[in-house]
């Protein structure tokens, strides 16, 4: 890694190929700097190619024993988990440099992991959300917190797909008011 801003992804023992399809998805989408992860299910879901964007060509997803010992240097450990005395996303604030750890689909961070965090944090939700969907989260309000990176700065025409040619022309803007978001 180099000495500028970055975000790796720590996977422990992913279970689903559609979610590990999903992470790999957003990792490129939000220009995460690599994906690790532990455990041996992924190497089974490897086989069922659900990384459709091939973001495994542009960027390196690592499997290691220890997500701790393997974090880039001068990361900070974030674990991501919806346990007591983790911090709610919305008041987080990302650091320069960072390795967020996600837990199983069907189990939750170990406690020695926890304890290895610089901070915990957990997305406000009715329910727990699923492995991808966390992941799409985080990196998303990484990205809205920190105007100025590479992703923010792209033009809309480099980021959509060749089916999204579509352009809005005007009509309603929405307006912020003190209390409500309000079309006019």
């Amino acid at each position: 890694m180099n000495d500028g801003p970055f975000a790796c992804i720590g996977l422990v023992n992913p279970k689903s190929p559609e979610n590990v399809g999903m992470v790999l998805r957003a990792a490129g989408c939000y220009g995460a700097a690599s994906v690790l992860y532990t455990g041996r299910r992924y190497a089974r879901a490897q086989k069922f190619h659900t990384d459709t964007k091939q973001v495994h060509t542009q960027i390196s997803i690592l499997g290691v024993e220890d997500l701790v010992a393997s974090a880039p240097a001068g990361a900070k450990i974030i674990g991501v988990e919806l346990i007591e005395g983790a911090l709610p996303l919305f008041d987080f604030v990302h650091p320069p440099q960072a390795l967020y750890i996600f837990g199983p689909e069907d189990g939750s961070l170990q406690q020695s992991l926890l304890n290895a965090c610089d901070a915990v944090v957990y997305i406000p939700t009715l329910g727990c959300m699923n492995l991808a969907a966390s992941v799409n989260v985080l990196l998303y309000d990484r990205l809205a917190k920190n105007q100025g990176t590479s992703v923010a700065d792209r033009p809309i025409d480099k980021n959509r797909d060749r089916n999204s040619r579509g352009q809005w022309l005007g009509g309603n803007v929405i307006k912020l008011s003190p209390t409500a978001l309000v079309l006019h």
